[in-house]
């Protein structure tokens, strides 16, 4: 793909380059290659994983198992990350948001990227495979390929669909953790599956508002830069009571009780009233940072989190 603007890429590029020349620490290298693992993601899906293995256990998980499926559930995140990161190498240099990160400043070689994101995917998936069971490391191998060659490959630079589609991976972890408990997958893990997918697309649609000209110079179709304000708002509002209907459907199926759905039903009224504000300000004629979509990111991820603790909390009062 070739960038329309090649002053974005320069600068980074010239201070990577000097960066690279300076003799590093090898705490520095460490650093750079673990940033390229993007661990504040990994903590999101850590967030979904947990709460669903206390749920599949009803009640308090093995510990073996818990902890074995979140360090090696971690490393296949790092793993997928990391392999973004080279592929993405040259949106992250154009991008004020991404050009920090260590490809983009060339503080670490992009072979030596991949392989450390090949090595993390093979034992990644070889641990969970002795520690926990087969089909939890099938399934978090899955979401590796699925992320690296269909959204990053595939989806990201070609269709503004690209996080409808390629959020299938983020979803992953609820069915993962499910299977390290179970050895199988049920329907109140393909709930919540729901529930994530329908969650990704705001999530994410509302942060590229705010980095909407990020997107448009390196040339990423995100759905702020094809489109208007008005409709990214409204196909978000549509998504977001998608997540809330969906979150509710667990009551009955995963027989919780009662404290689930109403917590459920309050976080879930507090994040439509958040995006019916952004709405709003829509409708009132404001636009750009005006609109103030980070609000709604923001609450989205807190959302997130609460929803999946109450699920840990009600399993251990089943």
């Amino acid at each position: 793909m070739v960038l329309t603007d090649k002053q974005p890429t320069t600068a980074p590029l010239r201070e990577g380059a000097a960066a690279s020349a300076a003799p590093r620490s090898f705490g520095a290298v460490v650093k750079a290659y673990v940033a390229l693992t993007k661990p504040r993601i990994i903590e999101l899906l850590l967030i979904t994983t947990l709460p669903v293995m206390f749920m599949a256990a009803r009640g308090l998980p093995p510990l073996w198992t818990a902890v074995s499926t979140l360090v090696f559930g971690t490393l296949s995140a790092g793993s997928a990350n990391a392999l973004n990161c080279y592929i993405d190498r040259d949106i992250d240099a154009a991008m004020r948001r991404t050009r920090r990160r260590p490809l983009a400043r060339e503080q670490v070689p992009p072979g030596n990227a991949l392989i450390f994101g090949v090595a993390l995917g093979v034992l990644s998936t070889l641990g969970l495979g002795f520690a926990v069971n087969w089909l939890a490391a099938g399934l978090s191998l899955a979401a590796n390929l699925f992320y690296v060659f269909v959204y990053s490959m595939l989806l990201k630079r070609r269709t503004p669909q690209n996080v409808v589609w390629g959020g299938i991976a983020g979803c992953m972890p609820v069915l993962i953790g499910w299977a390290g408990i179970t050895g199988d997958v049920g329907w109140a893990p393909v709930v919540l599956f729901g529930v994530v997918f329908f969650w990704t697309p705001p999530h994410t649609w509302t942060l590229a508002m705010r980095y909407r000209e990020d997107y448009a110079a390196a040339n990423v179709p995100m759905l702020p830069v094809v489109a208007t304000e008005r409709r990214v708002v409204l196909e978000s509002l549509a998504y977001t009571w998608a997540t809330v209907l969906c979150s509710l459907l667990l009551w009955p199926v995963a027989h919780t009780t009662l404290l689930y759905p109403v917590v459920a039903a309050v976080l879930g009224g507090a994040c439509l009233w958040e995006v019916y504000r952004l709405l709003g300000r829509v409708k009132a004629g404001k636009t750009g940072v005006d609109l103030r979509p980070m609000r709604f990111f923001h609450w989205s991820n807190a959302y997130l989190a609460l929803l999946f603790l109450t699920v840990a909390i009600d399993s251990m009062l089943v």
